[in-house]
């Protein structure tokens, strides 16, 4: 005979699939916020054209795996170092000369840069929505009671792994240290003999790697359009100050945070609260607990 589940079970499964879900896209969105934080950490500049950056990582996706049939994983690897390239060259040429400015000249900078890159996107690749045919996509893998989604996952495994490198590359190597140094005592840097434009220069590319893998890897989820910039630019700032603006640990709970809220709004409301509830989540934050969960306290 066979046996129905309860309401009770299938409602612990809905929830336990929801929160997994938003857990595997937190660690993604975790990635992107990483990347804001260490340019901001490290260069003290607010990077708002990160969104277009991410997006940029989204045609990657799309191009490379409609043009030569690759999978994600690779695409994300091309990503990565075209975007450091595009982020190096983008601080030398650019970026540099805008450091030491007051803040509403880096604003003004970057919000026009913003423009620049979405309406490029634009002329490039026009305003219809692109999906990329992943060689996971539609496959799931069964964990109990648990279904996931195999692109997702593997954005999410991809992503995590990724920040742990990054974490462990940045304090361990030489490099690391004289890039945490620069971030500690710019001058002091200087007075020791640091190479700070060439820390800058690659600390802008890092940043922008890091946004471009996580929007090849998060291409099977989200068709490739450039009014996604927007979004996501938003989100990794909302990201980044829940976490903790600067702080490395804080960028990864902060993501998964919002992938949770994210997740949670949409079972709970319609899902097009998905975007309503972080934002709410980020004015509490903000009104409670000002400098996020990691956030240094200024004195």
């Amino acid at each position: 005979m066979c046996v129905r589940p309860g309401r009770g079970a299938l409602m612990l499964s809905l929830w336990l699939n929801v929160l997994a879900s938003g857990i595997l896209l937190g660690l993604v969105y975790g990635l992107v916020a990483l990347g804001l934080t260490i340019i901001f950490g490290v260069m003290r500049v607010v990077n708002f054209a990160h969104g277009e950056m991410v997006v940029f990582g989204v045609y990657v996706g799309y191009w490379t795996v409609r043009l030569w049939d690759i999978p994600i994983i690779a695409a994300a690897a091309i990503s990565a170092v075209a975007m450091f390239i595009f982020g190096y060259l983008l601080e030398i040429l650019i970026v540099k000369r805008f450091v030491n400015r007051p803040q509403h000249d880096q604003f003004i900078v970057f919000i026009g840069l913003s423009l620049l890159f979405s309406g490029a996107l634009l002329v490039a690749f026009g305003p219809d929505p692109r999906p990329t045919a992943s060689q996971l996509s539609f496959q799931t893998i069964s964990l109990g009671v648990v279904a996931l989604d195999l692109a997702r996952l593997q954005a999410a495994a991809t992503a995590a792994l990724l920040i742990a490198l990054l974490g462990a590359y940045l304090k361990f190597s030489s490099f690391g240290r004289s890039l945490r140094a620069a971030a500690d005592n710019r001058l002091g840097g200087l007075i020791v003999g640091l190479n700070i434009p060439r820390i800058y220069a690659v600390t802008f590319g890092i940043g922008a790697a890091c946004a471009g893998v996580a929007g090849a890897l998060i291409s099977p989820l989200f068709d490739a359009q450039p009014y996604l910039a927007v979004d996501f630019t938003l989100l990794a700032f909302v990201t980044v100050i829940v976490g903790g603006l600067g702080s490395f640990g804080g960028a990864l709970l902060g993501g998964l945070v919002i992938g949770v809220a994210e997740a949670i709004a949409a079972l709970m409301f319609t899902p097009s609260m998905k975007t309503a509830l972080p934002y709410a989540l980020l004015i509490i934050i903000l009104i409670f607990r000002p400098r996020g969960f990691f956030g240094a306290r200024e004195i």
